[in-house]
This record gives C-alpha cells, sequence and structure tokens, in this order.
C-alpha cells in the first residue's frame, strides 16, 4: 500500500506510525470520557495511559523479536525499527497489564474498574492501528484466490509483493471496530466490575484465533504442536478470560 505518506530530505512520516498515533490519541479521548463518568480523574487516565503505551509497545515488541529471534540476531539493530511494523498484541497487552497493575497498587485503584474504562479504548485504538499495518504491509494474509485479495506493489512493503493476500489487517481492523461498539454499549449495562474488560479480552480473542488462521507471516511456532505462538498465547489469554468471568459472576451472585 502506502509505507510512507511523504519524505524530505531525510525525513519521512510513515503511515504506521501516524495511525498508531491516531489510534493512541482516539484511545485516550475515549478512556478520558469513560473515567470521567467513573470519577476517574482525566490527569491519572493520561498517565497511567502513556504508561500503557510505552510499556505496550515495549511487550509487543518484544514477544515480536522473540519469535524472530534468527533474524534479529543477524540484524541487531533491526529490533528499534518499530515503524516497519512488528508487534504482537498479546505482548503488548501483557506489558500493558503489569505496568498498569503497578500504577494501579501504588494509586488504590479497582483494577477490574481500570480494566473496564480502558477495554473500548484499547478497541477503536486497534481497529485504527491495524489499518497502520495494512499501509505498511506487516501482519499479512496468506495467499488467496478470494475477490478481495489485496495485492502489495509498493517496493517499501513489508508483504510479499505482486501475489493477492488476505487482507487480515483489515480483518482486524473490522472486528476491533465491532467489539468497540459492544464493550461501549456493555459498559453502559455492565452488572460488575471487570465485566467489560473481560468480555472483552472473550471477543478480541475469539476474533484473532479466527482470523489468524488466514496469517501468512511468520509469527514463530510453539514447541511441540501445530500452532502459532500467537496462537498459544491468545488460548490462554481466552481461557484465562472465561474463568475470571465465571469468577466475578458468581462473587455478584453471592452478593
Amino acid at each position: 500500500m502506502h509505507p510512507n505518506l511523504f519524505s524530505i530530505g531525510p525525513f519521512s512520516l510513515h503511515t504506521y506510525g501516524l495511525l498508531i498515533a491516531i489510534g493512541f490519541v482516539s484511545g485516550l479521548i475515549v478512556a478520558i470520557r469513560i473515567g470521567k463518568r467513573h470519577g476517574i480523574d482525566s490527569q491519572h487516565i493520561m498517565d497511567m495511559s502513556l504508561l500503557l503505551i510505552i510499556s505496550g509497545i515495549i511487550g509487543s515488541r518484544i514477544i515480536y523479536v522473540l519469535m524472530n529471534a534468527s533474524y534479529y540476531l543477524e540484524n541487531p539493530l533491526d529490533i528499534f525499527k518499530i515503524w516497519q511494523g512488528g508487534l504482537v498484541f498479546s505482548g503488548g497487552l501483557l506489558g500493558a497489564v503489569i505496568a498498569g497493575w503497578f500504577y494501579i497498587r501504588r494509586h488504590g485503584f479497582n483494577i477490574w474498574q481500570i480494566g473496564d474504562i480502558y477495554a473500548p479504548a484499547i478497541a477503536i485504538a486497534q481497529s485504527i492501528g491495524r489499518i497502520g499495518c495494512f499501509m505498511a504491509g506487516c501482519c499479512y494474509g496468506r495467499p488467496t484466490s478470494v475477490s478481495w485479495g489485496v495485492t502489495f506493489t509498493n517496493p517499501d512493503s513489508i508483504a510479499p509483493l505482486n501475489i493477492p493476500l488476505h487482507p487480515t489487517q483489515l480483518y482486524s481492523s473490522f472486528s476491533n471496530l465491532i467489539i468497540f461498539i459492544i464493550v461501549m454499549i456493555l459498559g453502559s449495562r455492565k452488572k460488575f466490575d471487570g465485566q467489560v474488560f473481560i468480555w472483552y479480552l472473550i471477543l478480541h480473542s475469539t476474533a484473532r484465533l479466527l482470523i489468524e488462521r488466514f496469517r501468512g507471516d511468520d509469527r514463530g511456532m510453539f514447541p511441540g504442536t501445530g500452532w502459532s505462538m500467537t496462537q498459544f498465547i491468545t488460548i490462554l489469554i481466552l481461557f484465562s478470560a472465561i474463568s475470571a468471568l465465571f469468577y466475578l459472576k458468581s462473587r455478584y451472585n453471592k452478593r
């Protein structure tokens, strides 16, 4: 597609980075508005959001590098070229959860309530960010003969060129937009803290497992299985989320 919007001398504006930034700002706006309804000061939301995005990028990049260790051992400086794509959501989620947990503990917030605030924000940020993946050509799909297959021709694209591919980036973008709408509706009707966040994890994991079947990029294989590392991590998140939902629901029913 269009990995670079324009270049001025040595400076290039990468479409991937721009859309990631737009996604972050959009998610921040959503989180601030929802946070106000929960009585959380906007300054805390902004501080926490900055912490989450930094830790999320670090976590998602670490997992991606580990999945492609052989390449990065030969090209160690490429580890820092995140504008070329190469972020794994499950790693980002793990990094953000760990950093967020420390922030929440320090300020005495309810971790489930904070999760409910950020679930819609993450969904809309992902929806926009995945369009950046599409423009850069990362997270590309398998070769296909379907009528909506996309052929990348830009030599700067990360995806294989001149071959119709499943537009898995757009599948992810659309699914996250639907998830955003669902969790926003659920947020106005939730019965207990954590319900929105857990349903976000369940919906996202389910969609991710379906879309993974059409992915064509190498994400590393989990030893002894036919699963990619992403599929394995996503399954763990899905089962953990389902278990947490039953736990919180039973605790709510007891009260």
